[in-house]
């Protein structure tokens, strides 16, 4: 039976068409579970939108596009996960802190369930490069946020270059929340942008505990750009899908897992 929504379907389908050169309309009707119709508007909105190009039978990649989701599109991801993943984190914040957050939509989630009285104590001092965190905080009666300057990314939301890192170096925080968009124990934890692991690995070396929240789709997925090994983290948020045999062997590296 087919439990992950249709924004999840069509994210995973263009993933796998830069992954694999060409996907089958036969085969994805078989792995989703869902009619033939479905998948071919699936292809269709994709195609629409730049993902890929259909071709007889199923489609192939764009030439020279690598795109990855954007901001948006991501967020609608894993929401119930993320949300899950989100509380958890939060509970970690203590008055007092200083916290660094990066552009992930899970650390946004760190964001939006953070308990009330932190967020009306001004006694948290938030740093991030994400302006969905920062608009998140500003909603709230006593926001204490610095926003990161930078050259701004559209499909990210955020800000990221030289400017961004200069601010960052000046800067010692209590906890990092990281997100990412690939884990493996080989590559560790990985993003599809440059610019943007530049940033997360600051922030990583800039705080006296990291923490990386991913829900479990991300796991034994390969990003872009390496942005830690996983030993460098203290402690990983997931949900309880996670693959056990790799959680375990985090574990062994005496990372912390957290399973929700």
């Amino acid at each position: 039976m087919n439990t992950i929504s249709t924004a999840e379907r069509r994210s995973q389908i263009a993933q796998m068409v830069i992954e694999n050169g060409q996907v089958f309309v036969s085969d994805l009707v078989e792995m989703f579970d869902v009619s033939e119709v479905s998948i071919r508007r699936d292809l269709t909105i994709l195609e629409e939108n730049q993902r890929l190009k259909r071709v007889h039978g199923g489609a192939v990649p764009i030439p020279g596009n690598l795109r990855t989701d954007s901001f948006d599109e991501k967020e609608k991801l894993h929401i119930h996960a993320k949300e899950r993943i989100g509380r958890v984190a939060a509970s970690l914040i203590k008055q007092g802190n200083i916290i660094l957050l990066d552009s992930g939509t899970t650390t946004l989630q760190v964001i939006r369930n953070m308990p009330h009285s932190l967020r009306v104590s001004n006694m948290i001092n938030m740093v991030t490069n994400s302006m969905p965190v920062s608009h998140e905080v500003l909603t709230w009666p006593s926001p204490n946020v610095t926003v990161l300057g930078g050259i701004y990314l559209p499909d990210y939301q955020a800000t990221v270059g030289p400017q961004t890192l200069n601010q960052l170096n000046e800067l010692t925080a209590d906890i990092a929340f990281l997100g990412t968009d690939g884990l493996t124990l080989e590559g560790g934890a990985t993003t599809a942008n440059i610019l943007m692991a530049e940033v997360d690995r600051m922030m990583a070396d800039h705080a006296r505990r990291t923490v990386l929240v991913t829900d479990s789709s991300k796991f034994g997925r390969m990003g872009f750009v390496p942005v830690k090994p996983l030993a460098s983290y203290d402690t990983i948020i997931t949900d309880n899908e996670a693959p056990a045999d790799l959680v375990s062997a985090i574990r062994d590296m005496g990372v912390e897992v957290v399973l929700v």
